[in-house]
């Protein structure tokens, strides 16, 4: 009985899957991330804000009434708020290795504390609304504050199978098969002449490999995206040689920005799909990094050829790396493409320094 040869294709795809599920198994939501993001604090305050108005409208029906409720109420609302965002996100730092069990509770009893604390301010300087006793407001933030700290986590758990679905994905098509059987070819025929070359595209390649089926719930930095960008040029090079022409500009301050893994790589590959392989002449790419207070910008740039059709794409890939961004960054950073004053095609990143 004859068995059919194995092509290794179904391997590959199972280490893809097992990676995937092995993050998934491993990223518990963390009760530290969310609460500790500027988008967090953006939500909690309009959560905040808009559950005070809704219930000083039931006991205050009269506009002007309602108006001059919440002009009372909001001193003590918002620093609260932010009070207790500021503690919440310290016992996170502080327990989410040690005893992440008792994240959750600290984090709705901070909710208390940091009312009653305003409260208390506030009453010193006979601003504080009536009643006067600490115990309403110190339930109403702790209540609050729990509400939040449990959506919070209900959201992060409800994302994880959507996501890993979108991993899965995005991570099988990864890496091209026509770019593996192109570099398998390059590094066979560099075998007979050159092998320490033929060596280096193998190990290169390994590498691209190796971060492809890493962990999918760590962040990677900078410096690391462009060493993992760098080998994946390197074998471009080999198969475009003068038409590819790479030019890197970085900035050593914001070598340890936080990314996603494997996220400047779909960039620069997207640069030679579409601004050098379909040009007869090639094509110049430049990725750049800047620091700039407590912010980077990074880009990646590519001539557009006119002597050829543009080809679809662009999209999937963009929207893959604006996503895992979110996903790690949520509000605090962008990314922006599109056609730049001397015709070129600019990709630009902007992200948190540290």
């Amino acid at each position: 009985m004859s068995t059919a040869p194995d092509t290794g294709h179904s391997t590959l795809f199972d280490d893809l899957r097992d990676a995937v599920e092995a993050g998934v198994s491993a990223a518990e939501p963390a009760s530290l991330g969310p609460l500790c993001r500027v988008g967090m604090v953006l939500r909690a305050l309009l959560v905040a804000v808009s559950v005070t108005a809704i219930g000083l409208a039931f006991s205050h029906p009269r506009p002007l009434d309602w108006a001059l409720a919440m002009g009372s109420w909001a001193p003590w609302v918002v620093p609260s708020t932010l009070l207790w965002l500021l503690l919440a996100c310290a016992a996170g730092q502080l327990l989410a290795q040690r005893r992440p069990d008792w994240v959750a509770p600290l984090q709705a009893l901070a909710g208390a504390l940091a009312a009653a604390l305003v409260w208390l301010v506030l009453d010193q300087w006979r601003l504080a609304p009536r009643p006067s006793t600490l115990l309403a407001p110190a339930l109403a933030g702790g209540a609050l504050a729990l509400l939040m700290v449990r959506t919070v986590r209900w959201r992060e758990r409800a994302r994880l199978p959507a996501t890993a679905a979108a991993q899965l994905a995005d991570l099988q098509t990864r890496i091209r098969p026509h770019f593996l059987f192109n570099t398998l070819n390059t590094a066979i025929a560099l075998v007979q002449h050159d092998p320490r070359r033929a060596e280096e595209v193998l190990e290169d390649l390994a590498e691209l490999f190796r971060a492809t089926l890493g962990t999918l719930n760590r962040a990677s930095t900078l410096a690391e995206e462009a060493e993992l960008a760098r080998r994946y040029l390197s074998i471009e090079e080999l198969r475009f040689g003068a038409r590819l022409c790479v030019r890197w500009d970085l900035d050593p301050n914001a070598a340890s920005a936080r990314l996603p893994t494997l996220a400047l790589q779909p960039l620069v590959e997207n640069a030679v799909r579409h601004g050098v392989e379909p040009a007869a002449r090639g094509g110049t790419i430049e990725v750049r990094s800047r620091r700039r207070r407590d912010r980077v910008l990074l880009s990646v740039t590519n001539t557009v050829p006119v002597d050829a059709p543009p080809r679809p794409g662009h999209g999937i890939g963009l929207a893959s790396v604006r996503e895992r961004l979110r996903l790690l960054h949520d509000l605090d950073a962008d990314l922006h493409s599109g056609i730049i004053e001397d015709g070129r095609w600019r990709v630009s990143l902007s992200l948190p320094a540290e």
